[in-house]
């Protein structure tokens, strides 16, 4: 994310959560800044708020400022500036049933300049369950694999897999970033297959992680407070 160009001026304050060189935690929030703006009438503050919205940047990321400024020119929110004669008629499902989105797709310049790279291609794959487009280069032989789609051959889908513990042998691991909010077990402590281990805490949800089997807690290394990455062990689970 590149921070182009940020508003200022009379009645325009811009308060930002991040900065350049920034590390974002694994309790992260999605809101990147704050632009706040008044006037001493509700005209004023829509003027400031359509020229400050026009002035603000960011790059590298799909951000609400599209829709801020499409709002802002609304006869139905600003019908101050607009010249509208009928009055403010924004209601609570005002963008659910009247409002016309025709804002474009957010494109990433950078990812539409390797698209248009000479020996690239764009391909859609299947990861955990989800899929995403990817651009490769075509000596991967991805032309191929279309060749043989397209003659009949069907892709081989995998079932998506549920967020769990990750568990190898006796060890029980994280299965994502996170930090731990709670401890459920003690070291020498007995547990069933199934029972509570560690509660974790990613992007403000709680995951429990269970033991996957039955035995004996040791080497315990988890602790409350404690921020853990993908595939970290908790515990092991020995019989």
């Amino acid at each position: 994310m590149t921070l182009f160009a940020p508003p200022s001026g009379p009645g325009v304050r811009l308060d930002a959560g991040v900065q350049c060189g920034s590390v974002i935690g694994p309790a992260w929030d999605s809101l990147l800044a704050k632009l706040i703006v008044t006037g001493a009438t509700r005209e004023q503050a829509l003027q400031r708020a359509a020229r400050a919205l026009e002035e603000f940047e960011i790059g590298g990321m799909a951000t609400a400022l599209p829709f801020h400024r499409a709002v802002v020119k609304d006869p139905a929110f600003a019908p101050e500036l607009t010249g509208s004669a009928d009055p403010f008629t924004v209601h609570t499902r005002w963008i659910e049933t009247e409002f016309a989105n025709d804002i474009p797709a957010f494109t990433n310049p950078a990812e539409a300049a390797a698209e248009d790279e000479p020996g690239r291609e764009s391909v859609v794959v299947e990861v955990g369950g989800k899929r995403l487009e990817v651009s490769l280069p075509s000596s991967l032989g991805m032309s191929l694999a279309r060749t043989g789609l397209a003659a009949g051959a069907k892709p081989k889908r995998r079932a998506a897999r549920r967020s769990g513990p990750v568990a190898s042998g006796d060890t029980l691991a994280s299965p994502m970033q996170g930090t731990i909010v709670k401890v459920a077990v003690e070291e020498g402590q007995e547990v069933k297959e199934g029972d509570l281990v560690v509660v974790l805490e990613a992007m403000k949800m709680e995951q429990p992680l269970n033991a996957h089997r039955s035995g004996i807690v040791k080497s315990l290394t988890a602790e409350v407070g404690a921020s853990v990455a993908s595939g970290a062990a908790m515990c092991e689970i020995t019989s």
